[in-house]
């Protein structure tokens, strides 16, 4: 997947001066634009200064190379970005080769890998890249024959003259379309004209993680090149007091032994870096080394005493008075609390870097979640000009948020600084574990009022959690405060439930905490929307009214109308029994929309267990019908884990998991049946990777409660324990 003639230098030069491909980008030239403008370098001189944020190239041969300025950690980048330029350029997806582009904001835009943003975020760039590109390519066919342009289409790689049947393929015409300059106002095709689009496609990353070929972070290997562990605290924020390293350096092949540090938001956390030629033996230097620790001079973090503190500080929230005015005069009320625990990322590949530091320049290669910001953090610390620091990404093996963070770039860069050489640095599965940054706990109040007729007049949520965000600021926190009312601010409801319900309130507190807390796959969605889905079950008992019709007299759109109705006919909901074990949610985030159907039921032991789960996604216009499925899936797993597996505790300001013998995962036995189904509309396109996961833990709490009569209300939960 690193091509050596694929370099950005080779292709800007290639592209600007040689006319030998065809080369086009996309821009934004005006803030606010929806529209990208497609530029040809050759014919606009626009290369030097201009933002371009996505690049094609053409060859003589007709293969397209695609520039993909996103990471890849299995979300599907590597399918679903060729595939829609191919559908509009008109060649065979097989055709299409993609490459990762390095950091680079000024050529290829924002990089970053989050909010399940590719290809809500770049199909319009990549559709009109690919249009321009194949209109240049008409027109240059056309002025070769000599015959008005509406005579000649494009197909497979080739222009094709209507009336003649006479063909050129896209190599032979590349250096009479370079010179032309694309059209402003291009069309695009219609849904129904989909070749590619919207069609199953073996993803083009597939064969090379099974053979072997991917380069991950891990495999990726520089001449000369040491590797590192760190020796890290058990204990949040401890500094090292000094170490014994006489027994490291009698290990074969350790060469550096170094105090280190790295940025964890406003704070920086200490460790000592063993160094070796294998890394081998740099963790068996580790072994033998003693570090000696400055504890911390502030409390120790305990789950008993963050629990504490989330249920006091959901007590400190203030009231808003017109909400208990509408509240008080209800006819049936409700209230309830829900908790959440701390979540781990552990990705399957562990966190790992490449660092190749000069005078004046760095060069870093590893499984980068967000190249843009990496670059910009390095530049800034080691205080190297940005067009100096190069960051290269290999392929991430998962991803979830953690590996957009800058602190494992900077350590090997650190390193490889102080030793003058290229330097891997590799955390053990312990060193992820422990030091996170986690998903942060959360607590939360809510209350519901219902009107005579059994509706939503006026529904509450409070929530007690680590705000994420709070440790960038380099000045202490002050206590916490409770945040703004009814700002529409709640991730995870659906969006119509604000015009549906008329009179809401969302207000929280922030729980202060050494512990470092962060995104994680789908952010406060992935809480928020255990608490309120459930919540919203709970209402529609009390109401005693059907789930899903209770959510549809709320829901008045007929987007959601119809995803409601799917639904049904999905479940046979209208033929199930009474008490079948059957329960759904639904959850909004990212744009993306999704439901969950869970059906449970006793096994021969007694035992509730998961009998099958039907999730629906609703994300727009879509490209591949199998990555969504893929996704949809994965998002399941990951949120069955941390409903009813695993969860991270503290004791003595240290995480308690520090693998997977305490902090397991789901087995294959373990996974029920997953039918995945997707709404066809013409919505914009929303995202898929993110919102698949929250729907799962409430619908399987209600599905519980349906069979059991037992409410769930506090995560992670054992089936086992059900009753």
């Amino acid at each position: 997947m690193e091509p050596k003639d694929i370099s950005r230098r080779n292709f800007l030069h290639q592209a600007a001066w040689s006319g030998a491909v065809l080369t086009l980008a996309a821009y934004m030239p005006s803030y606010g634009q929806t529209l990208p403008e497609i530029i040809n370098p050759v014919t606009n001189g626009a290369l030097p200064g201009t933002e371009l944020l996505s690049w094609i190239s053409i060859s003589r041969a007709g293969k397209v190379t695609l520039m993909c300025n996103r990471s890849e950690m299995g979300q599907g980048t590597f399918q679903a970005l060729p595939q829609m330029l191919a559908e509009e350029l008109e060649v065979a997806l097989d055709d299409v080769q993609i490459v990762f582009a390095p950091a680079n904001p000024e050529k290829y835009g924002p990089q970053p890998q989050e909010g399940s943003f590719s290809v809500r975020g770049w199909a319009p760039r990549l559709l009109r890249t690919g249009a321009c590109a194949r209109e240049m390519l008409i027109d240059a066919a056309a002025t070769e024959w000599n015959v008005p342009k509406t005579e000649c289409y494009a197909e497979n790689g080739l222009v094709i003259n209507r009336v003649s049947q006479k063909k050129l393929s896209y190599g032979a015409l590349i250096e009479k379309a370079a010179k032309l300059k694309p059209s402003a106002d291009v069309a695009l095709k219609k849904r129904a004209d989909y070749k590619i689009i919207g069609k199953p496609a073996p993803r083009k990353d597939i064969p090379l993680k099974t053979n072997g070929s991917a380069v991950f972070g891990l495999d990726k290997k520089l001449p000369g090149m040491k590797y590192a562990v760190i020796e890290r605290s058990r204990r949040f924020r401890e500094t090292v007091k000094g170490f014994d390293d006489s027994e490291t350096r009698k290990v074969p092949g350790v060469s550096h032994v170094l105090k280190v540090k790295r940025p964890v938001f406003s704070q920086y956390c200490e460790g000592v870096a063993v160094v070796a030629d294998t890394l081998w033996a740099a963790m068996q230097g580790r072994k033998v080394l003693k570090v000696h620790w400055n504890e911390p001079d502030f409390e120790l973090p305990r789950t008993a005493s963050l629990e504490k503190q989330m249920r006091d500080n959901l007590q400190k929230i203030g009231n808003e008075p017109k909400f208990d005015s509408e509240y008080a005069h209800c006819k049936q009320k409700l209230e309830g609390a829900y908790e959440t625990p701390y979540q781990s990322h552990s990705c399957m590949e562990p966190l790992n870097c490449i660092a190749d530091v000069r005078s004046d320049s760095i060069e870093i290669w590893g499984p980068i979640q967000e190249a843009n910001w990496i670059q910009a953090d390095l530049s800034q610390r080691f205080n190297i000009p940005i067009g100096h620091v190069a960051v290269h990404m290999t392929f991430l093996g998962g991803g979830f948020g953690r590996k957009a963070f800058p602190d494992y770039p900077y350590e090997a860069a650190l390193i490889s600084k102080e030793i003058q050489t290229p330097v891997q640095v590799v955390w053990t599965r312990e060193d992820d574990m422990m030091a996170g940054p986690f998903r942060p706990g959360a607590f939360f109040t809510l209350k519901g009022g219902l009107t005579a007729d059994g509706r939503i007049h006026a529904f509450q949520a409070k929530t007690a959690t680590q705000w994420i965000g709070q440790d960038w600021s380099v000045t202490p926190p002050g206590p916490p405060e409770a945040a703004g009312y009814n700002t529409g601010d709640f991730e995870g409801l659906l969006h119509p439930y604000r015009q549906g319900i008329p009179h809401y309130s969302f207000g929280g507190a922030g729980t202060h905490s050494p512990i470092p807390v962060m995104w994680w796959r789908s952010v406060s969605a992935s809480t928020n929307g255990f608490a309120c889905e459930s919540f919203i079950d709970e209402l529609a008992h009390l109401a005693g009214k059907d789930p899903l019709a209770f959510r549809r007299e709320h829901l008045p759109s007929t987007r959601y109308q119809a995803l409601i109705d799917r639904m049904a006919k999905l479940t046979h909901w209208q033929s199930r029994k009474k008490n079948d074990g059957w329960g759904v949610a639904f959850t909004e985030c990212f744009t993306g929309i999704c439901g969950h159907a869970v059906k449970v039921a006793r096994n021969a032991a007694g035992k509730v267990r998961i009998e099958k789960v039907i999730a629906l996604m609703d994300c727009g216009w879509y490209v591949n019908p199998d990555i969504i499925r893929a996704q949809v899936e994965g998002s399941i797993v990951m949120a069955l884990g941390a409903a009813t597996i695993h969860a991270t505790t503290f004791d003595d300001g240290q995480a308690v998991q520090q693998n997977f013998d305490t902090y397991p995962m789901p087995r294959i036995a373990d996974i029920p049946p997953i039918e995945v189904y997707i709404m066809e509309n013409d919505e914009k396109p929303g995202g898929v990777g993110e919102p698949g996961l929250p729907p799962f833990a409430p619908a399987l709490a209600n599905a519980i409660f349906d069979l059991t009569g037992q409410r769930i209300r506090r995560l992670p939960f054992s089936l086992d324990d059900i009753s």
